[in-house]
């Protein structure tokens, strides 16, 4: 396994990015718009979901504690669509500014058993805005892939948080090692499945012979294969050999 130096700098630069382009995919199709990637949800649904998500992280991250903060409040009735497309845009804004704010070590809660700090947050957002970027620029029949390191940190996130804190979608009975290749970033990884759990290898631990598991390969685009493993995209945008069950194990979302 290769090794990011992802850092909050690269994160909030993914975010000043992400965020704008977001937004301007979101105008463009108008409120009932279907996200086909998002099955059941329209272009309002999506935006709802963003702007509440980003006023939690917003509210919930500078409180400098690592108890659990009040669960996300959706407002009621949903505003008309001129005052949505301005709340997403306060909260993308004031988001960002909050999260730029913050050192990486400061005190916050998080959801995966990994230490409480702020940096989870940064890292954990730009993924989110990344990926719903796309979300939104399928809807308007133009999506451009992640950024290629960005997509790469990002199955990083999926493979180091994600599957560990039990948010798999894929079946969990299954023992094997998969082999992650992202040809476009010279990154790989590999996973060993043990039914229910999973452990992320250094490359130089599963190349030994006493290793009989059933194994299979993905070789892809960094941003094929983060969108795949978060259910976007159908695997067939990738190179999948051996038992394609055990890549459908990777399945986070």
């Amino acid at each position: 396994m290769n090794r990011l130096n992802a850092t909050k700098d690269f994160w909030l630069a993914a975010l000043r990015a992400d965020g704008p382009a977001l937004q301007d995919a979101v105008a463009e199709t108008g409120p009932d718009a279907v996200v086909p990637s998002c099955p059941g949800w329209t272009v309002a649904d999506l935006t709802e979901h963003l702007t509440v998500l980003l006023h939690w992280v917003r509210e919930s991250v500078p409180r400098g504690v690592i108890d659990k903060p009040a669960e996300r409040v959706i407002p009621e009735p949903r505003p008309e669509w001129s005052e949505a497309l301005d709340g997403l845009r306060r909260e993308m804004t004031g988001t960002i500014e909050t999260l730029d704010a913050l050192d990486p070590d400061f005190p916050a809660w998080t959801w995966p058993a990994q230490a409480k700090k702020a940096g989870f947050w940064q890292r954990r957002m730009a993924h989110e805005i990344s990926v719903h970027r796309w979300d939104a620029e399928t809807a308007a029949g133009r999506a451009t892939p992640i950024e290629t390191k960005l997509a790469a940190d990002g199955v990083n996130e999926v493979l180091d948080t994600w599957l560990p804190a039990g948010r798999r979608k894929g079946p969990t009975d299954l023992h094997g090692v998969v082999h992650l290749v992202a040809l476009d970033a010279s990154y790989e990884w590999f996973v060993r499945l043990r039914g229910a759990g999973l452990a992320l290898l250094d490359t130089g631990t599963i190349l030994d012979t006493d290793d009989h598991h059933p194994r299979a390969e993905a070789r892809g685009n960094a941003s094929d294969l983060l969108l795949t493993l978060m259910g976007r995209s159908d695997p067939g945008a990738l190179t999948i050999t051996g038992d394609p069950r055990l890549f459908s194990a990777l399945r986070a979302g």
